[in-house]
């Protein structure tokens, strides 16, 4: 369980590619003397086991199941990725409960300056669009964000950035068109659950 608070931003060392996944190593920069072999790390939003150490850097492996449900196929040597080690009991909740289970890819559509703030669109697939309220909180890169609007026409949705998100992450840098994770809230798909099933008891 993550936070979607980053905590590093790293850089991709190496990608190498096997039949059925790729191995994934990169820079953990401040992380690296904290992560142990075994360890969860959110990596773009995307919760993977650290497998290996080796200068600084960390090795993860990622499943095919994995680049098909999210933007780590897009990945190559020097791209930069949002970092956050698993959330301990004892820590607090400053984001939100996020698990690193990416629901979907989302693409930034519109990207404006402010005097401080910065404001983001970002089309969400149709289907996790309805998980999402004003207001409430999702996850993009791993990042913790509350939604500021939703268009149900375009399947976009609007949030602002503020400096230290800008500077703490890699959001600050993304293009339009550029592949996001996104991961909804899970407490909306288990009211949905719950709700579908009703009381069979």
């Amino acid at each position: 369980m993550f936070t979607g608070l980053i905590q590093e931003v790293g850089t991709v060392k190496e990608l190498i590619e096997h039949e059925n996944s790729i191995e994934l190593l990169f820079d953990a920069g401040s992380l690296a003397n904290l992560i142990e072999i075994g360890d969860s790390i959110s990596v773009n939003g995307v919760c993977l086991t650290a497998t290996e150490k080796r200068n600084g850097a960390v090795t993860v492996d990622v499943m095919i199941q994995t680049l098909r449900l999210s933007s780590l196929s897009d990945l190559r040597s020097g791209s930069r990725v949002n970092l956050e080690l698993a959330l301990l009991p004892t820590e607090r909740l400053g984001g939100h409960l996020v698990q690193g289970h990416v629901d979907g890819v989302g693409r930034v559509v519109t990207r404006e300056a402010g005097e401080r703030w910065e404001r983001l669109l970002v089309f969400i697939p149709a289907n996790l669009l309805k998980y999402v309220v004003a207001q409430g909180s999702i996850a993009v890169d791993g990042v913790s964000l509350t939604v500021g609007s939703i268009d149900d026409e375009f399947s976009q949705i609007e949030i602002w950035l503020i400096p230290e998100t800008l500077s703490k992450t890699i959001l600050g840098t993304l293009k339009v068109d550029d592949p996001v994770n996104i991961e909804v809230d899970v407490l909306a798909k288990y009211v949905e659950r719950l709700l579908s099933k009703g009381d069979r008891s």
